[in-house]
């Protein structure tokens, strides 16, 4: 099949686009960094160079595919991240309806199925229902958990404080997913037969923050890491006089207190899918290499 990946070769492409070429599909990547095009040509694909923001180049390069993976690229430098999300939500239904693609894989969240309470996940929400109200077009939402990758966000919190202290901590259990999971999740997605509209969620473990904070400090020589729960006045405290602006403040509140209180993972809960292969442990060690790498 002719495939189109939007993304770039980003955390979940990278691991993406060799599972597709080598499944015999002709894929074409979208990425805005030229230098990646050498990348993506040596990976067996195409690249056409360009922004999500353009759907004149969207268009063009949906015509003929016969599956579009469309996700939303991370753009922490945009004044108000969810009316991002909405404007390439709005541009991707725009190309898809254009040029006729019948086909769609959306890379989505957890949490997406609530429309207020979740932080930048309140961006999946809005994709999802401007992409559902296409005609005629079969629509997959990936729902993965939330990234290992995230955790890397509290290394300098470790350093400097010798534990983790966030609204969301102790015993509240968090759900985790590995890029790879997801890339092979996507691939296995791929050759199925396509559905008027479905939800796949995507997880790779499923562990209490203590948990998590005891395997990250096995391996970076802090077997006694903490995490601790702390109120989300406190938190929110935390990011402003951090220098965090004040909307993103916001966000990073709403989306650990709705893991705290449960509310993000509740329709996961009910449709919990098969775990993926890379468990937390596995992960910990990737994070030690970084961690160590930085100090």
């Amino acid at each position: 099949m002719k495939i189109v990946v939007t993304g770039s070769i980003g955390n979940i492409g990278k691991p993406l686009v060799p599972r597709l070429v080598a499944n015999g599909h002709q894929v074409t990547v979208i990425t805005s960094k030229q230098h990646n095009e050498a990348i993506i040509e040596n990976m067996g694909a195409k690249a056409v160079t360009g922004s999500v923001e353009d759907v004149n180049l969207l268009t063009g390069t949906f015509a003929g595919a016969d599956i579009v993976y469309t996700m939303v690229p991370s753009f922490f430098g945009a004044a108000d991240l969810l009316e991002f999300y909405r404007s390439v939500g709005e541009n991707y239904g725009e190309a898809i309806r254009e040029s006729g693609v019948q086909r769609v894989i959306n890379l989505s969240s957890f949490g997406a199925h609530l429309n207020k309470g979740t932080g930048v996940i309140l961006g999946a929400h809005y994709v999802e229902e401007i992409l559902n109200k296409l005609e005629n077009v079969q629509i997959t939402h990936m729902r993965p958990t939330s990234f290992y990758y995230n955790l890397l966000a509290f290394a300098d919190m470790i350093r400097n404080q010798g534990s983790i202290s966030i609204n969301c901590g102790g015993n509240d259990v968090m759900q985790l997913v590995h890029p790879d999971d997801i890339a092979a999740a996507i691939a296995e997605e791929v050759e199925q037969p396509g559905s008027p509209r479905k939800i796949r969620y995507v997880m790779s473990d499923e562990r209490t923050c203590n948990e998590i904070a005891a395997a990250l400090g096995k391996e970076i020589g802090m077997p006694d890491l903490e995490w601790r729960l702390i109120s989300d006045e406190e938190a929110k405290n935390r990011y402003l006089k951090a220098g965090v602006p004040s909307l993103l403040a916001q966000y990073l509140t709403e989306i650990y207190s709705s893991l705290h209180n449960g509310k993000l993972a509740e329709d996961l809960i009910h449709h919990r899918p098969e775990y993926g292969k890379i468990k937390l442990e596995d992960y910990a060690r990737e994070f030690a290499v970084i961690y160590n790498g930085k100090k």
